[in-house]
């Protein structure tokens, strides 16, 4: 049961009717227990990991409060072992063991690897890092251990945001998880707007751009140059459209319910830096990254450009290995913390070039230039997050020219581009796109749902029944999943 279905909307109506129609101390256990079902309905099976790992982390903070520094320190890594052993066996443990037999076999050592071959849980990788953000701040001080376990496990399971994120922080979430939330019509109208605006941006542009990627990054080698650099694109905006689609429908979901979530992406396409993208682009991620990986290591000893420089790689590298056991993500973090570690350095300079070349006149077209670089090497970044293989990542990302000189041969582009379907239906979604990216471009600290209130009743209107009708006649009817379910 995914955000894509019938079944959830079902099971979201239902829900949500029971929760504003029984007695407020219900409420919080009604939504675990439909979040037991919602992720039961996917592989029933791991409800018993997530629960062990609910239950030790509960138990250790509990116990956190009771004890001496050096006995709270052993706690703590109790806690992190059994979260990240877990999320270790699952995610990358035939990743490390393949790669381990495969240096053992260039240096003439020879022993068998058993494979686990398990499956990996739906969403491990966002409620390990929830989890372990709610144990490390209890263990700092700034986060009361929470005495109700159900409410604990609320926290890691709540449904919206169980299997993709965001990643709350228990400062935001837990305190809201003991409130009382009434009906709201305002409130829940601007939810079910939010819900289905993230719908919209998931089946009608992302899934119909992915059809043309999926068409080509299935089987490279036959196509041109041109095409590879237009999937590559269309993933870049595909990738967008999906995830904070999601987002949109579980904050939209969660807001129904009376619940404010935090917000994953803020106008990433405005991006004027690489750094910027990352204050944009998937936030809780990124923010816990800063937090909990990069801070800790670079306020721990004297800070030197080359420990600041040495600390933003290794997080970067920490951080796609997070997104999959594979060289590709690997190499995905790498490109960031490479283009930061670029960008930092060669700062000053390319003011002084802006102001030697009169960039610096023209502010727009200024803007424009940073916009469309940034984009460019996101875009490349993205190759390896989208492909199988680190092999078939490398033979895209150095055939993106072949046969770029004929791109203004008319019969060129037909044979290449024209003649495929599948770019038709994609470029179809361009338009919807941009109009989409221009919408969002003017929210501000506002959200869509809130926009669209603003707006005249007439153009509002308009505006909600040109999304159903969209939803009704183009959906694709046969889209993927949601990308960041399988992290």
């Amino acid at each position: 049961m995914t955000f894509v279905t019938y079944q959830f909307y079902i099971f979201f109506i239902l829900t949500t009717l029971l929760y504003f129609s029984i007695p407020y101390k219900w409420r919080p256990r009604l939504i675990l227990l439909a979040s037991c079902a919602f992720y039961a309905a996917l592989i029933p099976v791991y409800l018993l990991i997530l629960f062990l790992l609910i239950t030790i982390d509960y138990t250790t903070a509990r116990l956190m409060e009771r004890v001496q520094e050096r006995a709270r320190t052993h706690l703590l890594l109790i806690s992190i072992i059994s979260l990240c052993g877990i999320l270790f066996t699952f995610k990358y443990f035939d990743f490390f063991a393949a790669n381990v037999h495969t240096i053992a076999e260039l240096i003439g050592w020879h022993y068998n690897t058993t494979l686990l071959m398990l499956a990996l849980p739906l969403g491990l990788s966002f409620h390990t890092f929830q989890s372990l953000s709610y144990v490390i701040e209890v263990y700092r001080g700034k986060q009361p251990a929470e005495k109700n376990f159900f409410t604990y496990a609320l926290y890691v399971m709540f449904y919206p945001q169980l299997v993709a994120g965001p990643i709350e922080r228990p400062q935001q979430l837990l305190p809201q998880l003991h409130g009382h939330h009434t009906f709201n019509y305002e409130r829940v109208k601007l939810g079910l707007i939010r819900m289905t605006w993230g719908l919209f941006k998931k089946t009608v542009i992302a899934d119909h751009l992915g059809l043309a990627v999926t068409h080509v990054f299935d089987h490279p080698e036959l196509h041109p140059g041109v095409s590879l650099m237009m999937a590559a694109s269309f993933f870049t905006l595909q990738l967008y459209f999906d995830f904070s689609g999601y987002c949109d429908i579980a904050l939209g979901a969660a807001q129904v319910l009376g619940i404010t979530l935090v917000e994953n992406f803020k106008q990433p396409f405005s991006s004027r830096s690489i750094a910027e993208w990352w204050r944009r682009w998937h936030i809780s991620l990124s923010n816990w990254f800063r937090d909990y990986l990069y801070y800790p290591l670079i306020l721990s000893k004297k800070i030197t450009p080359l420990r600041i420089y040495g600390t933003t790689l290794l997080t970067f590298l920490v951080m796609g290995l997070w997104h999959g056991a594979n060289w590709t993500y690997v190499i995905l973090g790498g490109l960031h913390g490479t283009y930061i570690i670029v960008g930092t350095m060669t700062q000053k300079w390319r003011e002084k070039f802006h102001i030697w070349s009169t960039l610096v006149r023209y502010p727009k077209l200024h803007r424009t230039l940073q916009i469309a670089t940034v984009f460019t090497l996101v875009t490349f970044s993205f190759i390896f997050f989208r492909a199988q293989t680190l092999s078939q990542a490398l033979y895209i990302a150095t055939h993106l020219f072949v046969g770029i000189e004929q791109i203004w041969n008319p019969l060129y582009l037909k044979a290449t581009l024209l003649s495929n379907g599948l770019f038709i239906k994609a470029a179809a979604a361009l338009p919807l796109a941009l109009l989409v990216l221009w919408v969002e471009s003017r929210l501000g600290d506002g959200t869509v749902s809130t926009f669209f209130a603003r707006q005249k009743a007439m153009v509002r209107w308009a505006a909600y029944y040109a999304l159903i009708i969209m939803l009704i006649f183009f959906n694709t009817g046969a889209g993927p999943g949601f990308i960041y379910f399988q992290f």
